[in-house]
């Protein structure tokens, strides 16, 4: 199992030309994750979105300690033990992009993040892809306006959906999150490839999630791997 892990991450890792630098693009983030008392501050991560990044497995059942928000903080501590950190999760179960976007200000640029993580693409299938496209943009020009990098995360998976189809909406919307990252020059996760990667690598779906449109512990660290890549953390111990 932990091959078809490893298998499935590597395949799916952010690597685009399009995309920033990931060894570079949180360089800051790290630089200053580095420096130790007295002369290091707090540094803030920011979770916003839908059900995911809140951290819910079987409704209403919030796992928060197997979700990736808190796998994230755990890596970032691993790797930089002198840094102050907060992982903050601004996630609402239920919540699409459009009314993200509206609290965007108010709940997420004022606590004043160092990066911010945006994870809304399984809720938006409700709204379509034009709605969830401005919403999607509005947050991203506010947080590089703000100058906060930002990390576009493409949905995990839903077991109606068809993983294999173009059409399906869930494809749809993922593909659209890569576009967008790479219109914008922001960092990308590809939840949704490490999902389907981990099923052609020979592993089955339900092994990842906790209900039909809720990941597990499992998934979440497929999730957690991806962002790892993007703060330059070490590999998570096994």
């Amino acid at each position: 199992m932990k091959r078809i892990l490893l298998a499935a991450i590597a395949l799916a890792l952010p690597g685009r030309a399009e995309l920033p630098d990931a060894a570079s693009y949180l360089a800051k983030f790290a630089t200053a994750a580095r420096v130790e008392w007295p002369g290091n501050h707090t540094l803030t991560v920011v979770c916003h979105g839908h059900s995911v990044p809140a951290g819910y497995a079987k409704t209403p059942f919030v796992d928060t300690f197997n979700a990736y928000p808190v796998l994230l903080h755990q890596r970032i501590k691993a790797a930089y033990p002198a840094a102050v950190v907060n992982v903050t999760v601004t996630a609402i179960g239920g919540e699409n992009s459009v009314s993200g976007a509206t609290r965007f200000t108010r709940d997420v640029l004022s606590l004043r993040p160092d990066v911010i993580t945006l994870d809304y693409a399984l809720n938006d299938r409700g709204i379509g892809l034009e709605k969830a496209r401005a919403a999607w943009v509005e947050m991203i020009v506010a947080a590089q306006k703000a100058g906060v990098p930002i990390l576009l995360l493409t949905p995990t998976s839903d077991m109606a959906a068809h993983l294999d189809d173009p059409a399906d909406p869930l494809n749809q919307h993922a593909e659209q999150i890569r576009k967008l990252a790479a219109e914008f020059n922001v960092g990308l996760v590809d939840s949704l490839a490490l999902f389907q990667q981990y099923i052609r690598a020979g592993g089955k779906l339900e092994e990842l999630m906790s209900q039909p449109n809720h990941p597990n512990r499992r998934g979440h660290e497929l999730v957690t791997e991806a962002l790892a890549k993007w703060f330059t953390l070490p590999p998570a111990a096994k």
